[in-house]
């Protein structure tokens, strides 16, 4: 009689996962995601009193609740994709006899369209950041940079002090999405917040420390003191629904807008696929189009 296959405890291996995931070099966000995806997934079968099995009716069963709960469709599709890894890495490893959810599709979903900021609401944004404080130089640093070169919250949070040249106005992102680096230009404006900001780091506890950005009352500052930080000024600049992600979306509206490539804007942006430009830059194609229309005054015959 063919032995049963053991069920592997997913809870107990999910470190170990973790681990090779840092062998291969994932950023601290992609591991961060992955691991919150099978968590949600293994307290999801918990709280259902099922067993915490790989196999398409689960896994499916619990995509499903996230977007009967009014979950995000990318939040059902990243959770969704965590659990997909996890098992493929599980058949690599032999803890698997094969991987039960290869070729499993991810749900299909809304293309949301996100706002760029308006210029009235960047305004108000630059103004909650104003001040000579230690927290006022580095938030009104971190939010022109993100803003003119698109930088992603991740890469701009990972920034070290050496990837910023001020004089050729240029810095570099050392791991992007999918661990491409690639260089990003800034202007004056931006270099001169970001000189300021070093000005007032100098006289920080931790000075001597490669990271760029650094934390309030002596610590360190990460992703998530990024997202906080911003998430205070646009509260106190009284913007609805803001988040770090909408400056993306933003910096490749303007760059349009200003006459900018779209070749151009891929490169900046870290972009290899001309969908990602589309899917960020829908909510004011029209508005651009008309423009550039007006510009063409096709109709002077």
């Amino acid at each position: 009689m063919p032995k049963k296959p053991r069920t592997p405890d997913l809870a107990a291996l999910l470190p170990s996962w973790e681990l090779s995931l840092k062998a291969e070099r994932k950023s601290p966000s992609t591991i961060s995601n992955y691991g919150t995806g099978v968590r949600a997934f293994i307290a999801w079968c918990a709280a259902e009193d099922r067993p915490a099995v790989l196999d398409r009716p689960t896994v499916n069963g619990f995509v499903a609740s996230l977007l009967d709960a009014g979950r995000e469709g990318t939040t059902a599709v990243a959770r969704q994709l965590a659990v997909r890894r996890f098992s493929s890495w599980l058949a690599e490893e032999g803890e698997l006899p094969a991987d039960p959810l290869l070729g499993l599709k991810p749900p299909k979903m809304d293309t949301k369209v996100v706002e760029p900021l308006t210029e009235p609401e960047l305004k108000a944004l630059l103004k909650a950041c104003s001040g000579t404080e230690f927290i006022d130089r580095r938030d009104e640093a971190i939010v022109r940079l993100m803003l003119e070169t698109g930088t992603r919250a991740g890469e701009c949070a990972a920034m070290l002090v050496d990837d910023v040249n001020l004089a050729s106005g240029v810095a570099i992102i050392r791991r992007g999405k999918g661990g491409k680096g690639r260089p990003v230009p800034f202007g004056p404006q931006t270099a001169r917040a970001i000189d300021r900001y070093k000005r007032a780091r100098a006289t920080h506890r931790l000075a001597s420390s490669p990271a760029l950005w650094l934390g309030d009352r002596g610590k360190e500052f990460g992703y998530s003191g990024l997202w906080k930080a911003l998430g205070t000024r646009a509260a106190a600049a009284g913007i609805v629904g803001f988040h770090p992600h909408r400056l993306r979306h933003t910096a490749a509206h303007r760059w349009l807008a200003a006459g900018g490539s779209e070749g151009g804007l891929m490169s900046v942006a870290g972009w290899s696929r001309p969908d990602m430009l589309m899917r960020y830059t829908k909510a004011r194609a029209a508005e651009r189009a008309a423009e550039e229309a007006r510009n063409l005054n096709l109709g002077d015959l």
